[in-house]
């Protein structure tokens, strides 16, 4: 890792966990966020949070999913991937540890039951992409290869164990 980079994740990176979800017809949810007080300054994202308490990453990415989309009736698969990253949001940085879980639902109807404070503030909605959608994306999508990751995994269905992302500082 350079030394900007460990620089960056002194003290030890917030633990997240979040969920690649997909549809029946291999869409992805993301979620579409910006800079509180900026709409402008926006993204697309995976649903997924920080870990609370005692939780593991698996009770933190379920949890993170039903209150960001009211989806429940998941079972959670494999960590895809893994990624470290460190970005200016709301006023500060946010160094994190981020697993990827691979999901699958029925449902596609959304419905955010319990955002945060900040969330409320910086999330402006959901959206079902295609791979191809991704693809030809103008806007910014973390992590920033989703297209080519998720086109790899509906390809070639999931890895045999975790991919390591390259660690993203924004």
């Amino acid at each position: 890792m350079p030394a900007e980079a460990a620089d960056a994740f002194e003290g030890g990176p917030r633990k997240v966990a979040r969920v690649v979800l997909l549809d029946p017809a291999d869409r992805i949810l993301l979620l579409h966020g910006h800079e509180p007080g900026d709409p402008a300054d926006d993204w697309w994202f995976t649903p997924g949070g920080g870990l609370e308490g005692t939780e593991t990453r698996e009770e933190a990415a379920l949890r993170e999913l039903a209150e960001e989309t009211g989806i429940t009736e998941v079972e959670l698969g494999p960590v895809l991937w893994r990624r470290r990253c460190s970005f200016p949001f709301a006023g500060r940085r946010w160094d994190q540890d981020e697993w990827y879980y691979l999901a699958r639902t029925d449902r596609t109807a959304i419905a955010a039951t319990a955002l945060t404070e900040l969330e409320r503030r910086s999330v402006a909605g959901a959206r079902w992409w295609t791979c191809q959608e991704l693809i030809r994306a103008h806007e910014t999508v973390y992590p920033t290869r989703l297209a080519e990751l998720l086109r790899t995994l509906l390809d070639e269905g999931p890895p045999a164990g975790p991919v390591v992302l390259d660690t993203e500082i924004v």
